[in-house]
């Protein structure tokens, strides 16, 4: 799979024998959600293209003031492809945004950052391309009920494959008890696996779309599941996660259920992770591969683990940007919670995956959620990685034990850090510990970053009580 046009001649090729009628720009803000403007492709001058289209900054969050509210978005052709659930025939453009004033890509626009980190990349010597392969796992869900005011707050979730059916009964149900069970969900066949059909649709456009599918199945958890995609750059990676989110919650939404991204919707089940397959290259050499080390990683690559083990709390700011990412990183649900590498090991933060050769080397950061904007997860791991190869920072591991197994007074008398316990505690990791940024992210993008997610995330969920709260404490 991959590009449908490679330039400005070919895109309306490309429209003209589709019969495309709309043309959906799209850009993503800090927290990264998706934002789109839909012309009449009648409208769409290629001068349009190659100056950009006018927008309103002030109107996204944690964006631009009133008074300097005029912005560009920056279309890049290269990366069209057709909207497979509109009614008229739509074709999607990524966009990058930029800023007139400072005459320059957008300080705040995480795909502009993205571009920024590999450009920096380059500048270091250290390599010329950095491959990303996240995976990410979703929940697909029946019925999603959520209230809160100043006197009640509460969720409830269901899914057929929730074993709190199991004693359900009406005259318009026929409860079948065919279950996966609370972590009972890895790789069982229908009917306990409920989701096939689902998953083959979504594997199905997805490709349509453009990406490069390999494998679908069943997750650890109750109505969990996973779609494996090929890696790609950077920009390209991220760029897929957008696709592939889009394209789960909307197959999902038109077959009357609902999909989540969200690391942590069931208490006492498995959680959602964005695992993180991550190399560096130069000159077309692999700078993570060296062969007869320790799982064949080169020096290189334990100098990249040990920065983003040694600035992991700041990292996880962006990696991990919810307050519910911390309720998924407990011990005892595949938690990667421990800060060490192990090969094949998925109790460690970082595994570093079984392959033979150059080709397959990597390592896998298993933290990382899809609650994170793909543009600056993948930056920050980058930049983190780089900062410790030019510092030689070397991790705590290799680490082959089950590290699930080891009890809080272990880890600590061994000496093994962890990642935070809360988005506080990253946050204010970040603020002390975000110079290893700079070489990329402007003061005024980190300042208006941990300000958002304070007054957006933290504070908000602080100031909360919780139904947990009033069963151990009301009647104290």
């Amino acid at each position: 799979m991959g590009k449908f046009v490679n330039n400005v001649e070919e895109f309306y090729k490309f429209c003209e024998s589709n019969e495309v009628e709309f043309v959906d720009f799209r850009f993503t803000d800090i927290k990264g959600s998706w934002h789109h403007i839909s012309y009449r492709m009648s409208a769409v001058e290629a001068s349009m293209l190659e100056a950009g289209l006018p927008f309103d900054g002030s109107s996204i969050e944690a964006w631009q003031p009133i008074n300097k509210s005029d912005m560009l978005l920056k279309p890049e052709v290269e990366t069209a492809f057709l909207d497979p659930f509109t009614a008229d025939p739509t074709i999607v453009v990524f966009c990058d945004v930029f800023d007139i004033y400072k005459n320059e890509l957008y300080e705040k626009c995480p795909r502009s950052i993205a571009k920024k980190t590999l450009a920096y990349l380059t500048e270091t010597g250290i390599g010329d391309e950095a491959f990303f392969g996240p995976e990410n796992e979703f929940f697909i869900f029946d019925d999603v009920q959520i209230w809160t005011g100043v006197n009640q707050s509460g969720y409830r979730v269901d899914s057929e494959e929730g074993e709190w059916n199991d004693s359900r009964h009406d005259n318009e149900y026929m409860n079948t008890a065919h279950r996966p069970r609370t972590k009972g969900g890895y790789f069982p066949v229908m009917p306990i696996d409920s989701m096939v059909d689902l998953r083959a649709e979504m594997m199905q456009i997805l490709e349509e779309v453009g990406l490069t599918v390999m494998l679908g199945h069943h997750e650890v958890a109750q109505a969990q599941g996973e779609i494996g995609i090929k890696f790609g750059t950077l920009v390209e990676a991220a760029d897929n996660v957008q696709k592939y989110k889009y394209v789960v919650k909307m197959v999902a939404h038109l077959n009357g259920k609902t999909a989540t991204f969200m690391p942590k919707p069931l208490y006492g089940d498995n959680g959602n992770g964005m695992h993180v397959h991550q190399s560096i290259w130069k000159d077309g050499k692999n700078q993570f591969y060296k062969e007869g080390e320790y799982a064949n990683l080169s020096q290189t690559a334990i100098h990249y683990l040990g920065g983003i083990f040694k600035h992991a709390h700041a990292v996880a700011a962006f990696t991990n940007p919810s307050t519910n990412s911390y309720k998924r990183l407990i011990p005892g649900f595949e938690a990667p919670s421990i800060l060490t590498y192990s090969s094949q090991n998925r109790s460690a933060a970082c595994r570093i995956p079984y392959g033979a050769g150059e080709m397959a080397t990597r390592v896998e950061t298993r933290f990382p959620d899809s609650t994170a904007c793909p543009y600056l997860a993948f930056s920050v791991l980058l930049l983190a990685g780089l900062d410790g190869i030019k510092n030689k920072d070397i991790p705590v591991g290799p680490m082959d034990v089950d590290l699930f197994e080891l009890t809080l007074d272990e880890i600590r008398e061994k000496n093994i850090p962890q990642m935070p316990h809360t988005l506080r505690e990253s946050l204010e990791a970040l603020i002390s510990d975000g110079c290893f940024l700079k070489s990329v992210m402007s003061d005024e993008f980190l300042d208006t970053y941990q300000n958002y997610q304070f007054e957006r995330q933290v504070w908000p969920d602080e100031a909360r009580p919780t139904a947990f709260e009033f069963s151990s404490t009301y009647s104290c």
